[in-house]
């Protein structure tokens, strides 16, 4: 499988950050970050994809960046 790159920019350049985030009713009010994602951004361009921590692995993400 071929790599296509950032779907904005084409650059093949990524990095990952995990995230936490609040939702919504008492999580937000206590400002309780009960949902975990990996973003993943392309370092040329900044697009970023936001991925469920709990269901995708570090090596399928990349994948589903690039559309694989």
């Amino acid at each position: 499988m071929s790599e296509k790159g950032c779907i904005k920019c084409g650059s093949r350049d990524t990095g990952t950050k995990d995230v936490a985030m609040t939702g919504s009713g008492l999580s937000k009010m206590f400002d309780i970050q009960n949902n975990s994602f990996t973003v993943v951004f392309c370092k040329k361009c900044g697009y970023s994809e936001f991925y469920n921590k709990k269901t995708s692995t570090a090596s399928n993400i990349i994948d589903l960046f690039f559309g694989g």
